[in-house]
């Protein structure tokens, strides 16, 4: 009769569920990465295991795109204070963009009490997708862009003239951004369309994951993006445009054994009384020139001082 107390046959258990399980030691290198930890982040059990989440960031980001690990996640937490921890957190895909999670990490003790290290469990937040923010629209055929799966410029002009009446009838208020791929039909030319594919698909991921879900986002163009900002107020849009740029600034894509990524520009824009679709995308492009002319003086000015 088998033992519940075999350590290979709770290993499998834990190796095979479809959560996210990860036990580290006391260094935090991984030394257990379960079926499910793969499927939430694209890392194969055999490129993790031994690795230090420290040095190699998979865990405990505390924003799309961060850097480092912060001694104070999760699992940090659990080993010193030998108590349970959780925390909402942003693992990195192996594709490139970040997946919201949230974390349970617990200690573990050895047979003398000792704590020599912790686990962590993860679960993906399913974000609301646009399919079902905008279900009554997506019924239509040809809704979504097919190389990023978010909605395409049509849907996005219906939900832009849908805010309009919103904002006249109701007074809810409402912005959009506009971001550019800065130089993607140069990146498509030099590494080919499935790079450039990428990239793009690398970037709507990001942005569904660091928008709400009441935000709706959309591709404009070959190397645009639009995003509907519902309720946000003209305090909020430099807010959340910062955010945004926050969480794109580090996004780039494994290509060939090489790290590639392209600069984005943002504009924006708040409606005006009189403001149709063709007026308000007007001046958010206006906004995203401006930006974009910016941002090419001071890569010219870097460029000058080196």
């Amino acid at each position: 009769m088998l033992s519940i107390d075999d350590s290979e046959i709770c290993r499998n258990i834990l190796e095979n569920l479809p959560t996210g399980v990860c036990v580290l030691d006391l260094h935090k290198r991984i030394v257990l990465w379960s079926d499910g930890a793969e499927q939430i982040t694209g890392h194969l059990r055999h490129e993790v295991i031994g690795h230090s989440c420290i040095g190699e960031p998979l865990l405990h980001c505390d924003h799309p795109g961060c850097e480092f690990c912060h001694e104070d996640c999760a699992a940090a937490q659990a080993m010193r204070t030998a108590q349970p921890a959780q925390a909402i957190r942003f693992l990195h895909h192996k594709s490139g963009h970040d997946v919201p999670v949230r974390v349970h990490a617990v200690p573990v003790h050895n047979e003398h009490g000792s704590i020599v290290g912790a686990v962590e469990t993860f679960t993906e937040l399913q974000q609301m997708s646009n399919a079902d923010r905008g279900e009554s629209l997506c019924q239509l055929p040809d809704c979504t862009d097919p190389v990023t799966g978010v909605s395409n410029r049509t849907i996005l002009q219906s939900h832009l003239q849908q805010a309009l009446v919103s904002r006249e009838e109701a007074q809810i208020p409402f912005a959009i951004l506009i971001l550019r791929i800065e130089g993607l039909a140069h990146f498509r030319a030099s590494l080919g369309p499935e790079a450039a594919s990428s990239l793009l698909r690398v970037i709507a991921r990001t942005l569904e994951s660091t928008l709400l879900t009441k935000d709706y986002i959309g591709r404009w163009s070959d190397d645009q993006f639009l995003i509907l900002l519902s309720g946000c107020s003209a305090e909020k849009i430099s807010s959340v445009r910062e955010r945004i740029r926050h969480a794109l600034a580090g996004e780039g894509i494994e290509w060939w054994g090489e790290r590639h990524s392209l600069p984005i520009s943002i504009g924006g824009a708040m409606p005006l009384a009189e403001d149709r679709v063709d007026s308000l995308i007007a001046r958010a492009r206006q906004s995203l020139e401006t930006a974009s002319a910016q941002h090419s003086t001071v890569i010219a000015a870097r460029s000058s001082g080196s």
